[in-house]
């Protein structure tokens, strides 16, 4: 992968696909080297089926594994969560852990009454 800006890895539909997902950045001006955190966290949260595998092709398993390791599965909701459990192999017990955390709970009920 190259540290140009995230454009230059992609086909045109998949740019588009991208792009909408970073709506509050300019999509022009990130690049790998300095928001491959942000591009990960952002894929897996919100990407579709597409943009998923893009990013499964850039950065391989053991860097998605590690992404949500390190993050402990914040930012995923419940059913994404589950989803990268069975497809990466996580820890059901470490996965279970992270989802009953108090400060994951009080994030996930912010909009319910």
């Amino acid at each position: 992968m190259n540290q140009a800006g995230v454009k230059a890895t992609s086909k045109p539909e998949v740019q588009a696909k991208l792009q909408a997902l970073f709506w509050d950045y300019d999509f022009d001006s990130l690049t790998w080297a300095n928001d491959r955190d942000l591009i990960i966290g952002r894929v897996l949260a919100y990407g579709d089926w597409e943009t998923v595998s893009w990013l499964w092709r850039q950065v391989g398993e053991g860097e998605l594994r590690s992404w949500i390791e390190r993050h402990q599965g914040r930012g995923l909701d419940d059913r994404k969560l589950r989803f990268w459990e069975l497809i990466l192999g996580l820890s059901h017990r470490q996965v279970n852990a992270w989802m009953s955390s108090p400060g994951r709970r009080l994030w996930e009920r912010r909009n319910r009454p």
